[in-house]
This record gives structure tokens, C-alpha cells and sequence, in this order.
């Protein structure tokens, strides 16, 4: 307790920059807002659930040292950043698709019958994993808020406080635009919505690209 006391400035401005970090728009939002309206709750969440995975994986990574040792190798963070953005173009692709297909009367929200709940889990999983700013985020938190020679105790505070607020957030999202009204919302103008979400995934993805280029 007097270690958390001692480190309580740290411990908040770190818990304030994770906050920050995942409620800004970006690829995880986007991913769960355009699974919401268009596939239903079930399939928020889930795809909710696996961003907050990949966002563990980063966490433990940080918290061991690894992201910080990705950081210094340029060349992985590139990849990261191609891979990253071209599945990002693919998502753009699967949206303007939806923007493209007419409108029938009485559409609702639908799941493709083909597309698991594994799938869906594991495109939440790959978008955050894939994306550098997790890195950059983790990595800035944990220098932030954890001094050198840290407890365990001190290092679980930080991990856990931040990924206990990421899965609010994330679970949030997806409850948010999954509700009838953002059904109806999206019902009455489902095309112009979906091709927003395709210029913003792409926009996203070309970005990723280009700054590893």
C-alpha cells in the first residue's frame, strides 16, 4: 500500500494515458462499431473480446519487456505495420461490398451463416495485434507508470487497472451499437454507413502502410 502511494501520480497519469489511448477512434473502434450495427450483439462482443485479447497479448509483452525490445527493431514494427494495414484493406473491401448491395425493405442487422464466432473473435484478435499504436501504447504505460525495480504487486496495478478499463470500454462499444435504436439507425441508412466504415478502415490501413514505407 505505501508502494501505491508513493507511486500514486504515476499510477494515475498512466491509467489516464490508457484511457485516452482506447477510447480514440482507430481500427479496434471501427471493427467493433461496423460488427455492432451490422452483424448484432452477439458478434459485437465477440469481436469486442478479441481485441481486449490482443491488447492482453500486448500488455503481458510490455510488462515482460518484449514490446519494449520490438520497439528497437525497426524492421519487425514495419511488418507489423504492412500486415497490419493490408488487413485493414481487406476489412475497407468487405465494407464497400455491404455499401454496394442494394437495400431491401425491413433489413435488419445479419450474420453471414459461414462466418464463425471463432472467425469473428479472431479478426478482433488479428486487428489489434497487428496494429503498432498497441505497442506504442503499452510500452508508454508501462515507463510511465512502473519505476525501475517495480513489484509485482505494482506492475499487476498497472496491467490489470488498464485491461479491466480497455474491456469496459471495448464491451461498451459493442452494447452501445447494438441496441435497437442503432439497429433502426442503421436499418434507415445502412449504405452511407457502410461506406463510411470502408473509407475509414481503408484510410486507416493506407496510413499503416504508408508509414512503413
Amino acid at each position: 500500500m505505501s508502494e501505491l502511494m508513493q507511486n500514486l501520480p504515476q499510477v494515475a497519469a498512466a491509467y489516464m494515458l490508457y484511457l485516452v489511448a482506447v477510447i480514440s477512434p482507430g481500427p479496434a473502434i471501427i471493427a467493433i462499431i461496423s460488427t455492432s450495427l451490422n452483424q448484432g450483439r452477439q458478434r459485437g462482443l465477440t469481436i469486442a473480446l478479441g481485441i481486449f485479447a490482443g491488447s492482453f497479448t500486448w500488455a503481458m509483452a510490455a510488462a515482460l519487456g518484449m514490446a519494449a525490445i520490438l520497439t528497437r527493431y525497426g524492421q519487425v514494427l514495419e511488418i507489423l505495420k504492412i500486415v497490419g494495414g493490408l488487413y485493414l484493406l481487406y476489412l475497407a473491401y468487405k465494407a464497400c461490398r455491404g455499401a454496394l448491395r442494394p437495400t431491401v425493405r425491413g433489413d435488419l442487422p445479419t450474420v453471414e451463416g459461414e462466418e464463425s464466432f471463432r472467425r469473428t473473435f479472431l479478426t478482433g484478435y488479428a486487428i489489434h495485434l497487428t496494429n503498432p499504436k498497441a505497442v506504442f501504447a503499452w510500452v508508454a504505460i508501462i515507463s510511465l507508470g512502473l519505476p525501475a525495480g517495480a513489484s509485482a504487486s505494482a506492475v499487476a496495478l498497472i496491467v490489470g487497472g488498464c485491461l479491466l478499463t480497455g474491456f469496459m470500454v471495448f464491451m461498451g462499444y459493442a452494447l452501445l451499437f447494438s441496441t435497437r435504436r442503432a439497429a433502426r439507425l442503421y436499418q434507415s441508412a445502412r449504405r452511407p454507413l457502410d461506406a463510411l466504415m470502408a473509407v475509414m478502415f481503408g484510410a486507416a490501413g493506407v496510413k499503416m502502410i504508408s508509414s512503413a514505407l
